[in-house]
């Protein structure tokens, strides 16, 4: 029997990237996947075939993660299709990156909003339907950044501490009822974006890392396997950082 076979998992911003990682691995444990992004494209359509091909139910939902009445709708619809919410992994997110004395209101109120409030939405739309069934794991993207701070990220390293603190409160919260909720702190990721970033910059940062080399989207979504399955039982109120050793 697969590690989630049975469950239903819901990914934000899932359409590529980190998200998109995720949402495959925990399919191919088993899990029916309903993940949504802000919109329906070709890109979303083509992760959504992707993962059928894993043999899951899967559905992908056009949703803004920061907008609060429109994610209670989203997974009021979630449950409807699926009948249940197991998983909860909580990865959409932007950057507007710039310097504080040049930061703008709209830079500083997007990445907050997106990061950080779409943290909360979710959490809160799902807590009643893991309530009622006394089980359930929440996993939230943090960052390194939210640890220890970049210089020209006020916004981004703001976001990623505060899903930090809110991980660890609720986490206090909904122990009792065998809900877990974690945090994942990733650091120097190889995605579409970071890969557009000049040579010379990625190798800047491999040479601070003591594994000397980024990680992968599939480096993250592992540990989201752990985190959203039983093996991590006991696991709850913790950020697992994984970043090749970047803030050892």
């Amino acid at each position: 029997m697969k590690l989630l076979e049975g469950k239903v998992a819901v990914v934000t911003g899932a359409s590529r990237g980190i998200g998109k990682a995720v949402a495959l691995e925990l399919a191919r444990a088993g899990a029916a996947i309903a993940f949504t992004d802000l919109r329906r494209d070709e890109v979303a359509a083509a992760t959504e075939q992707e993962i059928a091909a894993t043999g899951v139910k899967v559905k992908m939902y056009a949703s803004n993660a920061a907008d609060f009445r429109a994610t209670g709708a989203t997974v009021d619809e979630i449950v409807a299709d699926f009948g249940r919410v197991d998983v909860l992994v909580n990865n959409a997110g932007i950057t507007k990156d710039g310097l504080l004395m040049r930061m703008t209101e709209e830079q500083w109120d997007a990445v907050i909003n997106v990061n950080l409030k779409s943290v909360f939405n979710f959490t809160r739309a799902v807590t009643a339907v893991m309530l009622r069934q006394r089980s359930g794991s929440i996993i939230n993207m943090s960052s390194v950044v939210g640890v220890s701070g970049n210089a020209g990220q006020a916004n981004y390293s703001a976001s990623k501490a505060g899903i930090i603190g809110f991980t660890k409160s609720v986490a206090k919260e909904l122990g009792s009822r065998d809900i877990r909720v974690n945090a994942i702190a990733p650091g120097f990721i190889i995605t579409e974006m970071t890969g557009q970033l000049p040579e010379e910059v990625r190798r800047e940062w491999a040479a601070k890392i003591p594994l000397k080399r980024g990680g992968t989207p599939e480096d993250i979504a592992r540990v989201c396997l752990f985190l959203a399955s039983d093996l991590s039982s006991y696991v709850t109120g913790q950020t697992i950082h994984v970043c090749g050793g970047m803030n050892t």
